[in-house]
């Protein structure tokens, strides 16, 4: 069986001003890993900007891209991933834990990280990272549950 840390992972971040500078060492510490990593913005921390747009602009390129993964960071984590879970196709966890982003990956097959700078450190957030990337989706008894999740995703349409 192949695992995350085995391949390289593709992600698609984003943060708003109030996420930046998490953002910005997730993508390091991300890199460092070897995986490749795009970021879609916002680009300094000062500058207000809203959410919904980098939740967007990232998660629109998590479903071109399948296979890959999404780290959205806000200030509480909570604004940026009701954005992203309005996006068919999209499963976003917010999550303060390591053990909750692991099965976020191996139960629901989420495929979006949100985290929120002002409520989690830098190395929790890095653990809870590494937590995801290395989940891999069990299947068996909960493909039928993501599957009703995506038809729900359908409705919505």
């Amino acid at each position: 069986m192949t695992t995350a840390t085995e391949t390289k992972t593709k992600w698609f971040v984003g943060s708003d001003h109030a996420g930046f500078r998490l953002k910005t060492e997730l993508v390091k510490a991300l890199t460092t890993l070897g995986d490749q990593v795009v970021d879609v913005g916002s680009f300094d921390g000062t500058t207000s900007v809203d959410y919904p747009d980098y939740a967007q602009a990232a998660c629109a390129k998590v479903l071109a891209e399948p296979g890959s993964l999404g780290l959205l960071v806000c200030g509480s984590g909570t604004g940026i991933s009701i954005a992203a879970n309005k996006i068919a196709g999209i499963r976003a966890v917010r999550t303060t834990d390591a053990y909750s982003a692991r099965m976020a990956r191996e139960h629901n097959d989420c495929n979006v990280v949100c985290l929120g700078e002002r409520v989690t450190g830098a190395g929790v957030a890095e653990d809870i990272v590494k937590a995801f990337r290395d989940g891999v989706f069990a299947g068996g008894r909960h493909a039928g549950r993501v599957a009703k999740l995506a038809a729900l995703d359908q409705r919505s349409s």
